[in-house]
């Protein structure tokens, strides 16, 4: 129980006082030419009627190659059973349907979403608030079958003290909550103060002899991660963490 109240400590430091337990990530594909009517109302409307709703915007971004018309945030929930409850309350709100009804007047602005749950990661939230960056990587980890343990040791021990050697900065760590029982998987953001920063940052970081020895000795028995899935993204103005 300490150890988890620590990594609510640190994160609720990360994120300016964050109470939430439970998160999602979303990520909306916009219908051909509504992205900017989706980020407006995001804006202008759709963040304020979460609060309202008692869930929190953790985040707001944009790939940096937008090639799929895109935009992605991640919402904060005290507890896993609050968010249907929340998004129930937020989706039959009449402000909600009268500012989306406003907003397609002229075509949906949506035409899917993809949705992952997590919880944090723990263990993983321990570093003090971190300065704003300039851009971030969304980094997911997919283990091989009963090796998660063993990442989750080696970024503890490792991983995350030789981000921040190399200038890269660590934002919150999250397990998924897979629905069908699967092993989890590892989703973090690392940030830095630009594109250059971080693609140097990351070069030394892969090169470091303390990283190779590390990764080789957690990797004596086997190999730990199956893919890496890496997405750039730079956020919205809106966004409350920077």
């Amino acid at each position: 129980m300490l150890v988890m109240l620590v990594a609510f400590s640190s994160f609720a430091q990360q994120l300016g006082g964050s109470n939430s337990t439970y998160f999602e990530i979303r990520k909306y594909y916009a219908n051909e030419g509504k992205l900017p009517d989706l980020i407006k109302r995001f804006e202008n409307h759709t963040m304020a009627l979460f609060e309202k709703s008692g869930m929190e915007n953790i985040v707001y971004f944009l790939p940096v190659e937008n090639t799929d018309n895109s935009l992605t945030y991640i919402l904060g929930y005290p507890d896993e059973k609050s968010r249907d409850r929340m998004w129930e309350k937020f989706s039959n709100d009449p402000e909600w349907k009268k500012a989306k009804k406003e907003s397609e007047v002229n075509g949906g602005l949506v035409k899917s979403v993809d949705q992952t749950f997590m919880k944090l990661a723990k263990g993983l939230n321990d570093t003090p608030k971190t300065q704003a960056s300039g851009i971030f990587q969304l980094r997911t980890y997919t283990c091989y079958d009963g090796k998660l343990e063993n990442l989750i040791t080696r970024f503890k021990e490792h991983t995350q003290d030789l981000f921040e050697k190399q200038g890269l900065k660590n934002y919150p760590y999250w397990m998924t909550v897979e629905k069908d029982g699967s092993q989890p998987k590892l989703v973090y953001l690392l940030g830095a103060k630009d594109q250059a920063s971080f693609d140097a940052g990351f070069a030394a970081f892969v090169k470091d002899p303390e990283w190779l020895k590390a990764r080789d000795a957690s990797e004596a028995s086997g190999k730990i991660v199956e893919k890496v899935d890496a997405v750039m993204f730079k956020t919205l103005p809106y966004s409350p963490l920077k």
